[in-house]
Formats: C-alpha cells, sequence, structure tokens
C-alpha cells in the first residue's frame, strides 16, 4: 500500500486539482442534447400522461436513453430530409435502440412539419397506430426535434419498456 503525504502547498493543490477532476466523474445520467435536435419531452410528457391516465394507464416516465434515441432519430431525418423510420442502406431499428441502450420493448413515432411539440403529440394521437404506440405498454419516453436545412422540423418519439 502506497501512503501519500502532502508536504508542500504544491501537493495540496495538485491533490485537491485531481479531486476535483475524479469528483465530476459520476454515473449520474445527465441528458446531452444530441447535436441539431432539442429534447422536447419535458412538454411532451404531461400530455402524453394525461392521456394515459385517461385510459385507466400508469404513467411515463423521462427516460435518458430514450430520449437520446429520439434526437439522434429526429436529427437523422432532418439531415435526410426524409420522415423515415429507416434511412440507408442497413439501418435496422433494433440496433439503434441497443445503441442508445433503450430498455426493450420500444416503440417510436415520428413526424414532420408540426410547429410545435404540443402539434407533433397531437398528430399522433390523430393517427390510430402512433396512438396505439403511447397507450402500450412502456414505462418510458423521450421525444426531440431536429429542423432540416429547409426549417421544416422532423420529430421523433421513443417509448422504452
Amino acid at each position: 500500500m502506497t501512503k501519500f503525504s502532502i508536504t508542500s502547498r504544491r501537493d495540496f493543490l495538485v491533490l485537491s486539482g485531481i479531486s476535483l477532476l475524479l469528483a465530476g466523474c459520476s454515473t449520474t445520467a445527465v441528458m446531452t442534447p444530441t447535436p441539431g435536435s432539442e429534447d422536447d419531452t419535458v412538454a411532451a410528457l404531461p400530455m402524453v400522461n394525461k392521456l394515459r391516465a385517461s385510459k385507466g394507464l400508469s404513467a411515463l416516465t423521462l427516460d435518458t436513453s430514450a430520449r437520446k434515441a429520439a434526437g439522434i432519430q429526429a436529427t437523422r431525418m432532418a439531415k435526410a430530409q426524409e420522415m423515415k423510420h429507416l434511412i440507408g442502406f442497413g439501418d435496422d431499428f433494433g440496433a439503434r435502440m441497443k445503441k442508445s441502450d433503450v430498455a426493450l420493448p420500444a416503440a417510436e413515432n415520428i413526424a414532420a412539419g408540426q410547429k410545435s411539440v404540443e402539434a407533433a403529440v397531437q398528430a399522433w394521437i390523430d393517427s390510430p397506430r402512433h396512438l396505439e404506440n403511447m397507450l402500450g405498454n412502456y414505462r418510458g419516453l423521450g421525444v426531440a426535434m431536429a429542423p432540416a436545412k429547409d426549417g421544416r422540423p422532423y420529430w421523433a418519439m421513443v417509448l422504452s419498456g
């Protein structure tokens, strides 16, 4: 076992600096937005949970991994200027969810053109297949928007198990 002793002010400052750096290393999940996307989960969650409550379903929670996956998908669509789940050769929904550490089962709703998160959620509610996803047996939620070069917003919602 190595013994450390602080013999000077310099030693103290060096060890203090190292301690501060190590204190910044944490396992706490912090949401960092996907470059090019806007995380709209906080705004969408009450709307989705109100819908779920009206059907006697449990509330969803903010899910960091689902938020990340939604941001990635919204950004991908905006860059491609296409509203598609699968973009490019070899694209795979399951692999994308796994890469973002999204708990399975998972589902994804996408939309394009809505000017607000409220309008995007309403469009999903008005679509039977998207509504089915929002009322499914999921626990977590992530919603993001990314604007294309022409300003058209692309939306993605990821629901996680």
